[in-house]
């Protein structure tokens, strides 16, 4: 039986890790969110910019987080100019004390009304009408237009974020890691408490409450379950459905533990009261050879094609994919974005491995009829020399009773 314990936890986390976690709000030094505050004076000497405006809502765009520490809830919109401290306006008016509380060097206010409008103001109190911005985040159409009225140029910097996510700082990786092992946490949970006769609503319960304690909470936690002898099943699904688990099901799935915007990633398949059978056996032989073969090439250096060259077993094993089968992560879902030649993700990005990328390889190995499949991976970190995996939970099809 798993102990679901601080003991257990402080064995897989560094002193350092554990600190964060103990945090009243777990945040970043000084020195890190100065860093992440550079990128914004660069970009508004690079682009001759007025302002730069960060958006998120209900919990999307993650660029708020990044620059201010405050995770968006029902909706934040911060303004940066130069030599002047950044604010932020959030919703709900209660949210206000929290997010003061929070924020980095930023100061707080209610949304009122509407967030951007407040934004608007306060652009038209910094002194220029007509003023060239940037922005970041998920805006909505009338979002951007009443910006539109009221600026002589907007710039997408989305991109030019997603380029700088790309690569991890050292106290980035502390976090990821927090978020992996409670993700393993939650897969180890799932392992000893998923019982016959279960709801497959069950599944989610038996992964959040090992890492809820912990100041976690659930980014996804998707489930294929079907019966190996008669399969309708190959992928993971974002929601459950409403049947039992039964003896000789397959359960594969994909769990991600939040914390605080930094999550791992853990793809496992486990049978229930029953072996594998020679089908299932087969796909899980060829996840598995496609994820070494994958991961023998990562290093720094490593184009995308290369990774995509890679996954020519598949195929010669007679099987598909239906999930991406790698992708970055950490502060999105990232380039290389790649599948396999029976089912592309699009084009291949001319983008080479360095030192600091965080990936997901994860081979989601189907059969050509799409009724049977599995998956395995983790999220692993290019190195200096090669690729190292955020995560701890043997892999292999594993079963339960």
């Amino acid at each position: 039986m798993a102990r679901e314990t601080k003991e257990l936890l402080a064995e897989r986390l560094t002193e350092s890790q554990m600190r964060v976690i103990e945090q009243e709000f777990p945040r970043f030094s000084n020195s890190e969110m100065d860093q992440r505050r550079r990128l914004i004076k660069d970009w508004l000497n690079k682009y001759d910019l007025d302002h730069i405006i960060l958006y998120g809502a209900y919990w999307a765009g993650n660029s708020v987080v990044y620059f201010t520490g405050w995770p968006v809830t029902a909706e934040a919109a911060v303004l940066f100019s130069n030599d002047i401290k950044p604010i932020m306006y959030v919703q709900f008016y209660n949210h206000v004390p929290q997010a003061t509380k929070i924020a980095y060097e930023t100061d707080v206010g209610p949304g009122k009304e509407s967030s951007i409008k407040m934004i608007i103001k306060e652009m038209e109190k910094r002194g220029k009408k007509n003023s060239r911005i940037g922005i970041i985040g998920p805006l909505t159409m009338s979002l951007f237009r009443s910006l539109e009225e009221r600026t002589s140029e907007i710039i997408d910097l989305n991109q030019e974020y997603g380029m700088a996510r790309l690569i991890k700082s050292e106290e980035e990786f502390e976090w990821l890691k927090i978020g992996a092992v409670l993700s393993d946490l939650s897969y180890e949970s799932l392992l000893e408490n998923t019982q016959i006769g279960d709801n497959e609503r069950l599944l989610g319960d038996h992964v959040e409450r090992s890492y809820l304690k912990w100041g976690a909470t659930n980014l996804i936690h998707f489930f294929g379950a079907t019966n190996m002898a008669n399969p309708d099943c190959c992928v993971p699904r974002q929601w459950p459905l409403n049947r039992s688990i039964s003896k000789g099901d397959i359960i594969f799935t994909e769990i991600s533990a939040d914390f605080w915007d930094y999550s791992g990633q853990i793809l496992r398949s486990f049978t229930v009261g029953e072996e594998p059978t020679p089908l299932y056996r087969d796909l899980h032989f060829t996840a598995e050879k496609t994820f070494d073969e994958i991961m023998k090439i990562l290093k720094p250096g490593t184009s995308a094609q290369d990774i995509f060259n890679a996954t020519s077993v598949i195929e010669e094993a007679g099987f598909s994919i239906y999930d991406d089968l790698v992708h970055g992560y950490g502060g999105g879902y990232l380039q290389p974005i790649l599948g396999c030649k029976s089912r592309p993700a699009g084009p291949i990005p001319d983008l080479i491995l360095k030192p600091g990328m965080c990936m997901v390889v994860q081979p989601n190995i189907i059969t050509l009829d799409q009724k049977a499949g599995v998956q395995t991976g983790e999220a692993v970190r290019i190195t200096q020399n090669g690729v190292e995996s955020l995560h701890s939970i043997p892999r292999g099809i594993h079963r339960i009773h």
